[in-house]
């Protein structure tokens, strides 16, 4: 990688090319920004560097390609003879962050910080790295992008119309500050941003949502759509995100929607009103007729049991166990597929819906 001759801005680095990261990358290198993308697999970096980032979407417009600077992991100590780094995303799976931000920090400059663009919730983690101080977070939500080949990533739902946000930026402290208006300025090119006072409820709440989609593919092997049509998949969802509201609560958290659901139905719903529960469902129930094609898809996690890595799930599900225990709530839904999960990862039971249906 060479040091690039682009307009004055910020230097930003992608710690991760995959389907998130090339997708934001992509979009801020075609509007000029200085980016450049990290990546640990190979064939991607490689496929980037002859022909750029190859994107397509729902509409004629969202397909095109950016050229943009690449690294591979053997290259990282070039950055020592280049301009220092402004913004580094951390984009890739939470069991990375620690090792990516450590490997990322020398080259941080003065006023460089680290945004974690991520599913899970690891500002603590990159914090204690670099500092409070140096730590954003960054939350998408409802994108859909997959990175289907080397070099390739479509996106399989709408982009943001009217007062609609994919991406939500925080500090962690809660204030509104000038970084963080340019952060969300810059997010903008790539759809719709807002600047959020609600970082950790936020965050919660994605989290909550990721609880009740991503590991119930991984385990039961369903698109979003299928485990939305099942009636006793849909219910058993229903109770994860109920445990996971619970929680966030206790935690103190001010929770946001979880994906379209209310969390305060969602909680009535898991305390047993009936009413609730009827709306909680038919919402879901009513998603099953979206005509967005990433509803056939798989969530991020049942596509790496596919594909065979390693999943988020001690992160996810696993996540909210572990915090609830530290304050007396069982979540005892979420440590059934938190297991389930683990088995069909260890290759002890193929990916089925039986792995997470009582009896």
């Amino acid at each position: 990688m060479s040091s690039t001759g682009k307009a004055a801005g910020p230097r930003i680095v992608m710690m991760g090319g995959g389907a998130l990261g090339g997708y934001v990358g992509a979009h801020l290198a075609q509007v000029g920004h200085d980016v450049t993308i990290l990546d640990f697999w190979h064939d991607n970096i490689e496929a980037i560097r002859r022909s750029g980032l190859q994107l397509s979407g729902l509409t004629p417009e969202e397909t095109f390609s950016a050229p943009v600077e690449t690294m591979h992991p053997h290259e990282v100590s070039n950055l020592a003879r280049q301009a220092p780094v402004d913004i580094a995303f951390v984009s890739m799976k939470s069991y990375d962050t620690d090792w990516i931000t450590t490997m990322i920090k020398p080259y941080l400059s003065p006023a460089g910080y680290v945004v974690s663009l991520q599913n899970c919730i690891n500002e603590e983690t990159i914090a204690g790295i670099v500092g409070w101080g140096k730590t954003i977070g960054c939350i998408a939500s409802a994108i859909s992008v997959e990175l289907y080949e080397p070099g390739r990533i479509r996106r399989q739902a709408p982009k943001a119309t009217g007062d609609t946000t994919i991406f939500r930026v925080g500090e962690v402290h809660g204030r509104i500050t000038q970084r963080l208006e340019e952060l969300a300025a810059m997010m903008r090119h790539v759809d719709g941003t807002k600047a959020t006072t609600n970082l950790w409820g936020e965050r919660w709440s994605k989290l909550s949502q990721n609880a009740m989609r991503n590991g119930l593919s991984a385990a039961a092997g369903l698109s979003g759509r299928e485990m939305d049509e099942i009636e006793p998949i849909r219910h058993f969802s229903m109770k994860l995100a109920g445990e996971a509201v619970r929680i966030g609560y206790a935690l103190g958290y001010e929770l946001e929607k979880v994906g379209k659901l209310d969390p305060q139905e969602l909680l009535k719903a898991h305390n047993g009103d009936r009413d609730a529960f009827a709306r909680v469902d038919a919402v879901m129930l009513a998603q099953t007729t979206s005509g967005a094609r990433g509803a056939l898809q798989r969530p991020s996690m049942g596509q790496d049991m596919i594909k065979g890595r390693r999943t988020e799930i001690d992160y996810i599900n696993g996540f909210i166990v572990k915090k609830g225990a530290e304050i007396g709530i069982d979540a005892p839904a979420n440590a059934l597929l938190t297991e389930a999960v683990k088995r069909v990862e260890r290759g002890d039971a193929p990916a089925r819906i039986e792995n997470v249906l009582p009896g």
